[in-house]
């Protein structure tokens, strides 16, 4: 018995065995979600550049494939009492409708050593869960959202991990966390295995352990710190200040975000001893926003973080990361949202970033990045929620492969309970 079933069965045996008034809740607050996400990824290279001569004669021109996710999300509510108990359930399919050998790659999809993609795959997880007072413990299949980890859910299925949390707000303005995690699965794998840092190419894995703190001061003002560690990888601390202030009309805000990390352990990744600071000022005002940023990464080797996560970062953007060792980076951005002009679930987003002056090995670095995104969801009728996004990216860089790529998000909602 796998250790979903195993947890799924031990979740059954609890419930079955509750009073009927403390179940209540159980059912009454539960919520049963079907969430369709169609996916179309088309990526055009657009040079050799960084590939060794023989590495170029085998490199792809193109990666071009179109599937189907399925996301099933059951939340039980809690039973009544004191210490309120749940069980959370999430199962994921995706299904491949356009691939090839010569096309496979795009992250949609898990890949044969054949270098075809997987027909099809598939994963499930079960949460148990308990609350006391504003205190929720978690333990199961989780979905990590904090500035030392945050899930990448931005192909066809989201990144899931395993192990416990812990969230309170039993103090008001005030959210404490923390979580133990041991295992995880790729956005585009069934299979769990052991975390390890992003570009690690060895087998040895550890646990990946974090705690922090939120603060909302006032209603403009908001302040955090986390602490991560990857065992024997890295570990790193993360500092942030957000605030914002009414400004003829408009509103603007300034994200201040600082990471000092360190090797750990048996530093299986090299040595790593650096300082990340990020700071963006946005301002908005009648459906416009604008946008400028600065980050700076100092020290030995870039910002860590877990294999295949997304990075808590401005620069974490549609293809490029921007944060190479010793890399500066500028950032420009433009939103409009045309709700402000009638025209309620359209939005437009653009922006770019350029990084130079890092290093990789000796050689110095330089690489930009144009990103276009317009997204709508169906606002009213039949198929309300319905989104449909369409994004443009490209990137180029004198030490990686330069890309083009468009990509196409249809999701759908459906409220099954």
């Amino acid at each position: 018995m796998t250790r979903a079933l195993q947890r799924g069965a031990a979740c059954g045996l609890l419930f079955c065995t509750l009073p009927a008034a403390q179940a209540a809740g159980f059912i009454d607050d539960a919520s049963l979600k079907l969430q369709l996400r169609n996916v179309y990824f088309n990526e055009n290279f657009r040079d050799e550049q960084g590939l060794s001569p023989r590495a170029a004669a085998n490199a792809k021109s193109e990666r071009v494939e179109w599937a189907q996710g399925f996301l099933l999300d059951y939340q039980s509510g809690f039973t009544q009492g004191p210490l309120g108990l749940g069980v959370d359930a999430l199962a994921l399919v995706g299904v491949k409708l356009d691939s090839g050998r010569g096309r496979s790659g795009t992250g949609l999809l898990p890949v044969h050593d054949d270098g075809r993609a997987a027909d099809e795959f598939a994963s499930a997880g079960v949460t148990a869960k308990a609350r006391l007072g504003a205190t929720v413990v978690k333990h199961g299949s989780l979905l990590p959202k904090t500035p030392v980890l945050v899930y990448n859910d931005a192909r066809l299925l989201p990144q899931t991990y395993q192990g416990t949390q812990l969230v309170s707000t039993d103090i008001s303005g005030l959210t404490l966390s923390a979580g133990h995690l041991d295992r995880f699965k790729q956005r585009d794998s069934s299979d769990s295995t052991g975390l390890y840092a992003d570009g690690y190419g060895g087998r040895e894995s550890g646990d990946f352990t974090y705690a922090g703190a939120e603060y909302a001061v006032s209603k403009q003002l908001r302040l955090s710190y986390f602490h991560g560690e990857l065992e024997h990888f890295y570990r790193q601390d993360f500092g942030g200040v957000q605030h914002d202030l009414p400004l003829a009309g408009g509103v603007l805000t300034t994200d201040l975000r600082y990471f000092k990390s360190h090797d750990s352990g048996a530093a299986y990744g090299g040595r790593i001893d650096n300082d990340m600071f990020s700071g963006q000022l946005a301002y908005t005002h009648s459906g416009h926003t604008l946008g400028a940023g600065y980050q700076v990464l100092d020290g030995e080797a870039g910002l860590p973080y877990v294999s295949g996560a997304t990075v808590y970062s401005f620069s974490n953007v549609g293809i490029g990361k921007f944060i190479e060792e010793e890399e500066k980076t500028w950032m420009a951005s433009y939103a409009y949202n045309f709700a402000a002009a009638g025209v309620p679930g359209l939005t437009f987003m653009t922006r770019y970033l350029s990084g130079d002056n890092g290093r990789s090995g000796t050689a110095g670095l330089s690489e930009w990045e144009r990103d276009m995104e317009l997204a709508y969801v169906v606002q009213s009728g039949s198929f309300k929620g319905l989104g449909v996004k369409l994004r443009n990216y490209v990137y180029r860089a004198d030490f990686a492969r330069g890309r083009d790529s468009n990509r196409i998000y249809l999701t759908y909602d459906i409220a099954l309970w």
